[in-house]
Order: structure tokens, then C-alpha cells, then sequence
């Protein structure tokens, strides 16, 4: 029979895969954002409307952080760098909790 301290640690490694999904699954929402925007997606589309909604609260306010002139850089340059950063945070907190 499991200990306490078992059940506490396989639920942690749970919870760190748990984060580390939601992480990818929110910077993937992002990258596909940018996808829709290169490749000119049709903004009147349901799912173009709700992916660039989901996209403009997941990117930390970093859609002005770099302003080139090509408005396509631009949206590539700073989702995708907000795309890294879910990544980044996610490991990290996965990697805590699974240190616990």
C-alpha cells in the first residue's frame, strides 16, 4: 500500500505534466495565430476571430514590444516570443513540482 508521501509525489509528477500541457497547448494557440496572420487568414472566420482573441490575453502585452515596419514581423517576432515564454514558464514550474 502506497504511502503518503508516494500518493503526494505521483500527484506532484501529475500536476508538473498537467502545466507542462497547458503550457504548450497555450503557446501553440499563439504560434497558430501567427500561422494565420503570415498566411493572411480570412478574419471574418470563426475560428480566425477566436484564435486572435485567445492570442491577444495570452501574449503578455508583448504585441508593441518590437515594431519593425513589416506588420507580418512583427505579429512572428513578439507572439512568438510570447509563444517561448509559456513554454519556458511551464517548464519551470513543471521542474519545480516534480522536485517537490
Amino acid at each position: 500500500m502506497p504511502t503518503a508521501a508516494v500518493s503526494t509525489r505521483k500527484g506532484l509528477r501529475l500536476l508538473a505534466s498537467a502545466v507542462k500541457l497547458v503550457g504548450s497547448i497555450l503557446a501553440l494557440i499563439l504560434v497558430v495565430y501567427i500561422i494565420f496572420v503570415v498566411g493572411e487568414a480570412n478574419p471574418a472566420n470563426p475560428w480566425t476571430g477566436t484564435i486572435s482573441d485567445w492570442a491577444h490575453s495570452l501574449n503578455f502585452g508583448l504585441d508593441n514590444l518590437f515594431t519593425p515596419a513589416e506588420p507580418k514581423l512583427a505579429v512572428t517576432v513578439n507572439y512568438g516570443i510570447a509563444a517561448l515564454i509559456w513554454i519556458v514558464l511551464a517548464s519551470i514550474v513543471a521542474k519545480i513540482l516534480r522536485r517537490l
